[in-house]
């Protein structure tokens, strides 16, 4: 690191390669959680997008209809109201009046439905996920989990502007 403390950039062609590779393996892996999750949905007999609408609302709590479709990527209308109505009718996912503001309704997940169908599954890869961290020191741990979440703080933001440039 220089005096500024920006990394020093000394065997550029090496660094230039190992940005390459990093851009590739970047994309192998995110392509793999796709498919993944895809495969995951499944198994538990959803689809795709009512995996991730559960997941979203496990992560975030209860959200409005209007809220969780900005999240998940529909339209307010019919395309998120199809969503929660199934999700619902399986018990996945349950629907609440705001005591204080009757018009507003918040929508949460009601994970015990799920995780019989997918506990076994994520326990699996964390099982495996975990195995392989403990051959790493807590400062790879740290670097790890730093770019991950930058990584995903990266494609949240880049989702929300390839949406907002759609017609």
């Amino acid at each position: 690191m220089d005096e500024a403390g920006t990394a020093d950039h000394e065997e550029l062609p090496d660094r230039n390669e190992e940005i390459a590779r990093h851009g590739a393996a970047m994309q192998e892996f995110m392509a793999r959680a796709v498919l993944f999750q895809d495969a995951v949905a499944h198994a538990a007999g959803l689809n795709s997008t009512d995996l991730q609408t559960i997941g979203i609302l496990i992560s975030n709590g209860p959200l409005t209809a209007g809220e969780l479709a900005a999240r998940v990527g529909l339209t307010k209308g019919g395309a998120i109201t199809a969503v929660i109505d199934r999700l619902e009718r399986s018990g996945y996912i349950k629907r609440d009046r705001d005591l204080e503001d009757r018009r507003r309704v918040a929508i949460s997940a009601v994970p015990d439905a799920l995780m019989p169908r997918i506990g076994p599954i994520y326990a699996r890869i964390s099982e495996i996920w975990g195995e392989y961290l403990d051959t790493l020191t807590t400062d790879q741990i740290r670097f790890a989990t730093d770019m991950l979440q930058r990584a995903a703080e990266l494609n949240s933001t880049e989702t929300i502007r390839l949406r907002a440039s759609q017609p």
